[in-house]
């Protein structure tokens, strides 16, 4: 019998690779703890109550007073699904667990990634933790996580197939069902795919950038896996709808691309921009004066990301995954680990204040309400819950999810979906009438009887002020405001 396998699994588990993949971890909790809550999450809740009260998927509707009945699909739902148990499990709590557990699958696949690349896992921390701080544009309770878990597991296989020939790629097209079920970013994931294989039909040295071919068994492998995947998207509760409805984002919705703060391009001013900038110049000076070999496929998927995310900011997530086995790879002078160097002690202590940090940094429902109540409109809609208002509220559409939630008697003017309200122009409507452009014609045009505001527009200015409407409450956060009795209609006319 050999007696020495027992005393390996102290060591395996207090060794220096273990402590370091615990890093990431805690960095993710350190940075949900201060992060806000994405305003989606709230009718991504509504939608899966909805699903499990009357087992049928949404196809219209059921929120607003403004397009009642119109056509929607609940096009993430099955990421929804995930977020309402972790809500009845643990509410507010339950909901930032599952997105540390989300967060931190996505960024350990990713350490695994880098570590494939480049065989040294001292690197492979290093780039996911500056892959990490880059993707906090997208932190948050949403949908787009799963996307994201999907888009590394598909990198895995795909890197794989490509070093060892073989790889389960019959696991793809399934991902692709589960994807195309939970986020549209499935089609980032196409193209990443057709990338890769793509790049894999070029056969060539030009300098230090080289590429080599398929064998014909690995690219009719690949072949078939596509065409499989193909299909598998249509296995969905709404057939060609969903598939095509990243399509309808990009040519339909110009006013949601234009106005939504996360579709501007990077701002260089703030840190994640200098971190980005730090990080296009470590790729110039890797490329320009160190002897590197390159892969046409990674520049290819490089180019990729680089594109989307200097174009969008929300796509700087996007960018980290498909940037950090690179830098990884280009960290090749940071010292290899060396076993015969480890310090089990020092490493045991490190991973117990590590996971003692995490531990004391566990999400509370309190602590959360409280950020909430700075940023929604709370302490309004437990009035309004006690104190029924007229059905025509207008309300700021970051706020319209939570009404959903939290208010569910109330029908919303609009809300953070804003697809189907940019089709009915009710998009355009909103922005005007915050910004003043004939806001007595909009309020007549939708009969609107009461506000709720943020105290910082124009329009909560001048309503405050016009005799023909009346502040019902108010916080730090919001003002509520009802049309005053016998008023025809709101003045709000004023420049």
């Amino acid at each position: 019998m050999d007696h020495t396998k027992p005393n390996r699994i102290p060591q395996i588990i207090f060794s220096l690779p273990v402590m370091l993949s615990l890093v990431p971890v805690a960095m993710i909790f350190l940075l949900v703890r201060t992060e806000g809550v994405d305003p989606d999450i709230w009718w991504h809740l509504r939608n899966a109550q909805v699903l499990f009260q009357t087992g049928h998927f949404i196809r219209s509707d059921l929120y607003s007073f403004t397009v009642p009945g119109h056509p929607w699909i609940s096009h993430e739902w099955f990421a929804e699904i995930p977020y309402y148990l972790a809500w009845r499990a643990g509410d507010l709590a339950g909901i930032r667990i599952l997105e540390i557990v989300l967060l931190s699958c996505i960024f350990l696949a990713l350490l695994l990634l880098c570590y494939e690349a480049s065989g040294n896992i001292k690197a492979s921390v290093l780039a996911v933790c500056a892959a990490i701080y880059l993707a906090t544009v997208s932190f948050g309770p949403r949908t787009i996580l799963f996307g994201y878990l999907y888009l590394v597991v598909l990198l895995l296989l795909l890197q794989r197939h490509r070093r060892h020939g073989r790889a389960a790629l019959w696991a793809i097209p399934p991902l692709f069902c589960l994807w195309i079920n939970s986020h549209g970013s499935w089609s980032l994931g196409v193209i990443v795919f057709s990338i890769s294989v793509a790049a894999g039909l070029i056969r060539g040295a030009w300098g230090r950038i080289h590429s080599e071919t398929w064998t014909p068994q690995q690219f009719r492998a690949l072949l078939i896996t596509g065409l499989a995947s193909a299909a598998a998207l249509f296995v969905n509760p709404f057939g060609a709808r969903l598939v095509f409805y990243p399509l309808d984002l990009a040519f339909r919705q110009k006013l949601n691309i234009s106005y939504i703060a996360e579709w501007v391009s990077v701002d260089f001013h703030g840190a994640r921009g200098k971190l980005l900038m730090g990080l296009l110049l470590f790729l110039l000076i890797s490329a320009l004066l160190r002897d590197c070999r390159w892969v046409v496929t990674e520049i290819a998927l490089l180019a990729f990301g680089l594109y989307c995310g200097l174009s969008y900011s929300r796509f700087l997530f996007l960018l980290a995954i498909l940037a950090a086995p690179v830098v990884a790879r280009l960290l090749d002078f940071v010292p290899a680990y060396d076993p015969r160097k480890e310090r089990y002690a020092l490493n045991a202590a490190v991973i117990v204040l590590l996971l003692a940090a995490m531990v004391r940094n566990l999400p509370r429902t309190a602590d959360i309400q409280q950020n909430i109540a700075r940023l929604f409109p709370a302490g309004a809609v437990a009035y309004l819950n006690a104190h029924p208002l007229p059905d025509r509220m207008l309300n700021e559409f970051l706020w319209g999810g939570y009404l959903e939630w939290y208010a569910q008697d109330v029908k919303v003017f609009i809300d953070s979906r804003v697809d189907i309200f940019e089709y009915e122009g009710v998009f355009r409507d909103y922005l005007d009438v915050l910004d003043l452009q004939q806001p007595r014609v909009v309020l007549e045009k939708y009969k609107i009887s009461a506000a709720l505001l943020s105290p910082g527009p124009p329009l909560t200015y001048v309503l405050e002020h016009d005799p023909a409407w009346k502040v019902v409450y108010r916080d730090p956060a919001c003002v509520l405001l009802e049309k005053a009795e016998g008023s025809s209609a709101a003045s709000a006319d004023k420049p």
